[in-house]
């Protein structure tokens, strides 16, 4: 199962739970999902889906590395998003209970935008548990 997400802002977090929740099939008793951002300046990450400290991964990510002066962006002027993608990772694996995320109570998995405005694909595997052990 596949979704998209469109960004509008160069280096920016898009709640992409819910995207993900619909993409469990309803009879997964229990298992696992991995959702994967199949780009690499783009990251996904379980993260509390607070407009403050969404602003601080932001900033926190554009204060850590540095807009420029990296030898990739020799060729198109992204290296920064790159680096910023590869610290958290294009993928988070969730267990799945009753066909739902068994995230925690402030738990949202937020799609990080590196090198926006772009639209992303974001594609999502289900595996259900071995029900016979």
């Amino acid at each position: 199962m596949t979704f998209t997400v469109e960004t509008d802002d160069r280096l920016t977090t898009v709640d992409v739970t819910d995207a993900i929740a619909a993409s469990v099939p309803d009879d997964c008793e229990s298992g696992t999902c991995t959702a994967f951002v199949e780009h690499t300046t783009a990251a996904l990450v379980v993260q509390e889906n607070e407009p403050r400290l969404r602003g601080d991964l932001e900033s926190f990510l554009g204060d850590l590395v540095p807009d420029s002066g990296h030898a990739h962006d020799e060729l198109d002027g992204n290296a920064d998003s790159h680096l910023r993608a590869g610290l958290l990772g294009p993928d988070v694996t969730i267990p799945v209970a009753d066909g739902e995320p068994a995230l925690g109570t402030w738990q949202s998995v937020l799609l990080v935008e590196c090198d926006g405005p772009r639209t992303r694909t974001v594609s999502v595997t289900t595996t259900e548990a071995n029900s016979s052990h």
